[in-house]
């Protein structure tokens, strides 16, 4: 399973990318809003940190940037997305999976800008991604978790249709709004391909107290033997 980080604070993917070795990085406009940096500065700070770290090319460490959520005509879309593409080799447009989205995530495909099919809720919107060819499909986790609902099955769902349709590997199910560790496991469980979630939910899944209780016994033990 790949780890992508979802945030837009260079500082956070630089610290991730060089301590848990993040495989890509997911955006979106509420992340840049955040990162106190207009929509185009992130785009430049980014496109050129990956140049000097020698990881150019989506195959390498793909982004997922967002466009203009407000844009509800296809033209639009994907005139945006072939400006951003434009920007950066490791630039995936992440486009919602609405009517409108799905044909400009369809068309950009076809013009080689890869797309990542976003704010999915159900497998039905999965399975068109897919068929489509988009690069990823982004079933969100947290919010429907939050509303009672089974994540694990859903995902396994996901995973079922794409192994019944030749769609696994060529579209890639990143599970996105992830909140916990447990979220984690049971995407991974399920079979998804990526998990993306922020700096704080990864630096908890690596916490364990049992971990720290025995790393104070083998401390202990190391400072009270016998020295040569």
């Amino acid at each position: 399973m790949k780890y992508f980080l979802d945030s837009a604070k260079l500082d956070e993917i630089k610290f991730a990318y060089n301590t848990f070795g993040i495989d890509g990085v997911t955006t979106n406009p509420k992340h840049i809003m955040n990162s106190g940096k207009s929509f185009h500065a992130f785009l430049q700070d980014i496109s050129e940190w990956v140049k000097e770290e020698g990881i150019e090319g989506k195959e390498v460490f793909p982004i997922s940037v967002e466009i203009n959520p407000n844009l509800t005509d296809p033209g639009e879309m994907i005139a945006m997305g072939q400006e951003v593409a434009k920007i950066s080799s490791n630039f995936v447009i992440k486009i919602p999976c609405t009517e409108e989205g799905i044909e400009a995530a369809r068309k950009l495909e076809k013009m080689n800008i890869r797309t990542n099919l976003t704010l999915v809720f159900s497998s039905a919107q999965a399975l068109i991604a897919g068929k489509n060819h988009s690069m990823y499909v982004s079933p969100f986790i947290g919010w429907k978790e939050s509303n009672g609902e089974d994540c694990r099955k859903y995902i396994e769902d996901i995973c079922a249709i794409y192994e019944n349709y030749g769609y696994k590997g060529k579209t890639e199910i990143i599970c996105a709004a992830i909140r916990t560790p447990k979220q984690m496991v049971d995407c991974a469980l399920a079979g998804a391909d990526i998990v993306t979630a922020g700096i704080a939910v990864y630096k908890d899944s690596f916490r364990h107290p049992f971990t720290n209780q025995g790393l104070g016994i083998f401390c202990d033990a190391w400072n009270n033997t016998i020295r040569d």
